[in-house]
């Protein structure tokens, strides 16, 4: 079979027998940015059963939030026989002399959820700025006046500045109309939950625990910033995204607003059939519903797909039970009455 339609058979459809065949001994190497993120097990468990099903092999390196650390490791994949590379990257521009490595060995490059702004990459992610914008819209819905904090991610990650994006799009016309003020915003080292907290606390002591919601830009920051208002008694709409298990049952709770699920299963099952099919020779404009973009801040024009994220709150929590993102006794320990799916 010729080596382009077998890569759109893989893509649209899985793995074929004949995909299956062609992919058979083939290794594809991941490098994670940061694995101690608990949803990036659910993305690695995706990415393993699709290999697995084509008969492919995983190998993997975890950077421990270091982006020295990630080319070494990236360096390491190739010489351990990768045949594709997967990679969420800790730096969008530190990473790139490991593209430069990857193409010099022909080594096909998918830029897994973070951008990676180099047209050698093909970028997989979800709408990162449609997620900030559902997390503000969300949020502000339940508090549609007053002082407003917004926890960034880190300043490393393109995805911090799409998220921010999306959310003043939603803030900026009620700013406009002074009903909503920005009283404190941070950036946070690693996306870790810890320093998230940190960031929270010290918005809370200069504005006096002035603060009316939050918009954290993941759920472990999310849960950083909520540890940090509870310790002050405080109880305010927060937003956050991935889905996580701990935000699920917060949002389960009420002490968290949102959590935009971001379907791990999904985007690794995609990662690991682009990945194949760039290895078996298909053209990264030849991947089916891949679509031109030219957003970032290069404005690099890349091959790219956009999956669609889902918000859970408290009257949707179901969806996620449903999926088996989380199971329904994890979802609702000490929930509220009135969840409609814990009942």
């Amino acid at each position: 079979m010729n080596k382009h339609i077998l890569a759109a058979v893989i893509a649209t459809c899985g793995f074929s027998s004949a995909a299956l065949a062609e992919s058979h001994g083939m290794t594809v190497g991941v490098s994670w940015s940061n694995f101690q993120e608990e949803r990036w097990k659910t993305d690695e468990a995706a990415i393993k059963a699709a290999l697995e099903a084509a008969g492919a092999s995983y190998i993997s390196a975890d950077a421990q939030a270091s982006a020295a650390k990630q080319l070494t490791d990236v360096e390491a994949l190739i010489a351990q026989g990768a045949d594709a590379l997967i990679i969420l990257a800790m730096d969008k521009d530190a990473i790139v002399p490991a593209l430069d490595q990857a193409a010099a060995e022909g080594i096909p490059v998918v830029g897994y959820d973070r951008l990676i702004e180099d047209d050698r990459a093909f970028y997989l992610t979800f709408d990162n700025k449609g997620v900030g914008t559902i997390i503000a819209q969300t949020v502000m819905a339940a508090q549609p006046e007053g002082n407003v904090a917004i926890i960034k991610g880190d300043p490393g990650d393109p995805n911090a500045l799409f998220l921010l994006e999306g959310m003043m799009e939603v803030l900026q016309p009620m700013i406009d109309a002074g009903t909503v003020t920005i009283a404190g915003e941070a950036f946070t080292d690693g996306w870790k939950p810890e320093n998230a907290q940190k960031n929270m606390e010290q918005i809370l002591t200069s504005t006096n625990n002035e603060i009316d919601a939050v918009l954290a830009e993941n759920d472990g920051m999310a849960g950083g910033a909520i540890a940090a208002l509870t310790a002050q008694g405080m109880d305010v709409p927060v937003g956050g995204q991935d889905g996580d298990l701990a935000a699920l049952n917060r949002v389960a709770r009420g002490t968290q607003t949102v959590s935009v699920w971001k379907n791990s299963n999904d985007l690794g099952k995609r990662a690991a059939e682009i990945a194949v099919a760039l290895a078996t020779g298909t053209a990264m404009d030849a991947v089916p519903e891949a679509q031109k973009w030219a957003g970032g801040e290069k404005g690099v024009e890349m091959n790219a797909i956009f999956l669609a994220p889902t918000p859970i709150t408290a009257d949707n929590l179901n969806l996620a039970i449903d999926a088996g993102q989380i199971s329904k006794e994890q979802a609702c320990e000490g929930a509220m009455d009135t969840v409609a799916a814990c009942q």
